[in-house]
């Protein structure tokens, strides 16, 4: 068990009746621009901004800040609830279901957070803060819970049961957040983390626990490092330069020591970095044959013998500064060697890992069309099918260039790369469709198949690529994606304004799967056919970005899912096709409100 006080200073600022201090007014006002965000509460919104700085910190991909920040009122003390298993953020069983069943295993991850603009540091409310964590992990809790807490908690008890696969015990992470100064010498405040870390720790449910305390500096820090595109220093001696080659700016081959290699993979916190998006298949865990002989060289064999058994890794990266052996890359993804970068980072802390040699192939390059070239070469196995390929590079930088070509209110940013927009100051967040909410939202609306979204979201994508999969085809035309994407936006920006009831959220892939049907009186056109496609698409679109047309659409679904008859909080139903042809039937006149 591991216990961590980081204390931060600022200077002392006052809230009620008075102005918060300016550097950190600003960030929050940027902040909440970035994510459209409107609100007038500044506890509110600093509590978003600390949640927002802090999973940032935890988690290398791009995510909806309302889905971790716990709704007031019977929140037994806790702001935002965050649970990353294997390197995804969860939110419902389904999703512990399919890692489990893609990785073999679930390394668990469990992240709270409180933020108080006080301008005086207050043990009792860190007190509270603690025994809020405590109690919800507890058999039989004391305090009140929303329906947010009890989701998670829920959550939480189903992860639990499946204690015979964790990689080993949760890891349970805290972070106390304040404007005011913390001293980190007052006894009381001391007196009472320290009690808390040993009432965690002897629950018997975590590998460790971790208390962090942090001043609006330290947040301030958070949230700029979010801002910045993923980048690297390492020591790269044993090396030789490649010949010059057209489009590319710079390309060496060589060995790197895991020493140097794990300051590319892992974060300051100890995590993967999200630099495997470009590779077609996920980490296949170490029941993998191939993954477990790579594990037993490592671990019982001649870690010596690594470099010359394995095919080593490839990184493109867009940017390389250098001096002598010491590298710096910028926005790299590892586009081939997922499989060992993430046994190497299983087998980390094993004896004389740090003088293990790794092949290594560095591409420095600006081009985007190099870029799919080596991805698709680096990936050319046979298990990897070329139709896969193909969905995941070419179909999805065309993708990303059609959203580029709109103009408008209705302009968003697909990002196929995770974190690609964050350095880009001028882009709102939630405009960003990522690539898991695109193939949510176009298979809601164009396969008719939300349930399944929501159940077996994993083995949609495992199919991605094959004949029958039905999505990122490659004779599909973009505009059905881009109305999905905005369908969802929209979706959501009503969601964060208050227009439509939280309670639909959970529901949002079949409010998704209506608007068409609603907004349109004619059939889903012939996928492969531009003119057909547009001519259904572009009403649909233009309806969506009048706001009054749009609010109106979203409110009928809302009343036609109401008219289903079924509980839009329970998991179970919103995963059986039955919900869905009541809501097909409802929408048809077919039930009787």
């Amino acid at each position: 068990m591991s216990l961590c006080l980081k204390a931060g200073k600022l200077n002392k600022l006052r809230i009620q009746g008075e102005q918060m201090d300016k550097i950190t007014k600003q960030l929050i006002s940027e902040f909440l621009e970035s994510q459209e965000i409107e609100s007038s509460d500044q506890a509110e919104s600093f509590e978003k901004f600390c949640n927002y700085s802090i999973l940032s910190r935890e988690y290398s991909k791009t995510f909806d800040i309302n889905s971790i920040t716990i709704g007031a009122g019977s929140d037994t003390g806790i702001d935002g609830i965050a649970i990353i298993i294997n390197g995804h953020l969860v939110e419902e069983e389904a999703e512990v279901d399919d890692l489990l069943e893609s990785n073999g295993y679930l390394d668990v991850t469990y992240i709270f957070t409180q933020a108080k603009t006080s301008s005086n540091f207050d043990a009792k409310e860190l007190q509270n803060f603690y025994f809020g964590i405590q109690d919800f992990f507890a058999d039989e809790p004391q305090l009140p819970r929303n329906e947010d807490v009890q989701a998670y908690a829920a959550l939480s008890s189903y992860i639990l049961d499946k204690a015979p696969d964790f990689k080993e015990n949760p890891k349970c992470k805290s972070y106390f957040c304040t404007t005011g100064i913390f001293n980190s010498d007052d006894k009381n405040i001391s007196a009472v983390t320290k009690a808390a870390y040993k009432t965690l720790a002897s629950l018997n449910l975590f590998e460790s626990v971790e208390h962090n305390v942090l001043g609006a500096n330290e947040i301030g820090k958070l949230y700029r490092r979010s801002k910045n595109p993923i980048s690297a220093t390492f020591n790269f001696v044993n090396k030789v330069t490649l010949p010059e080659i057209e489009g590319v700016e710079q390309s060496f081959y060589g060995v790197l020591p895991f020493a140097e290699f794990k300051k590319i993979i892992i974060d300051e916190s100890g995590n993967l970095h999200s630099v495997f998006n470009d590779n077609v298949r996920d980490f296949q865990g170490n029941s993998n044959p191939v993954n477990r002989n790579i594990a037993q060289t490592l671990t019982e064999e001649n870690p010596n013998l690594f470099c010359v058994l394995n095919n080593g890794v490839a990184i493109v990266a867009g940017s390389l500064k250098s001096s002598g052996n010491s590298f710096t890359i910028s926005d790299y993804q590892i586009v081939n060697g997922c499989q060992t970068s993430n046994v190497l980072y299983e087998c980390r802390n094993a004896p004389g890992m740090d003088e293990v040699n790794v092949p290594l192939r560095l591409i420095v390059t600006s081009d985007e069309e190099v870029k799919s070239q080596i991805t698709v070469s680096t990936n050319n196995q046979t298990a990897v099918k070329k139709e896969q390929l193909a969905a995941m590079s070419d179909f999805q930088k065309s993708l990303e260039h059609y959203y580029t070509s709109i103009t408008g209110d209705g302009k968003l940013y697909y990002e196929r790369r995770a974190k690609q927009y964050s350095s880009a100051r001028n882009i709102a967040k939630r405009r960003i469709i990522t690539v898991p909410v695109q193939i949510k939202s176009f298979s809601s609306m164009f396969r008719k198949n939300p349930h399944f979204v929501t159940s077996f979201f994993g083995r949609l994508v495992k199919n991605i690529g094959e004949a029958g999969s039905r999505i990122f085809e490659s004779d599909h035309q973009f505009a059905t994606y881009y109305l999905a994407g905005l369908a969802y936006y929209r979706l959501d920006s009503l969601f964060n304004n208050g227009t439509l009831d939280a309670k639909y959220k959970k529901v949002r892939f079949f409010i998704l799967m209506l608007v068409p049907l609603i907004a349109s009186a004619d059939d889903t056109p012939p996928l492969n056919s531009q003119r057909k496609v547009e001519k259904y698409c572009d009403p649909i679109i233009a309806k969506l970005n009048n706001p009054s047309k749009c609010k109106s659409i979203y409110k009928t679904a809302a009343k036609i899912i109401d008219k289903a008859g079924f509980d839009t909080l329970d998991n179970q139903a919103i995963k059986s096709k039955e919900f869905t042809d009541k809501i097909i039937a409802a929408y048809n006149g077919e039930l009787v409100s």
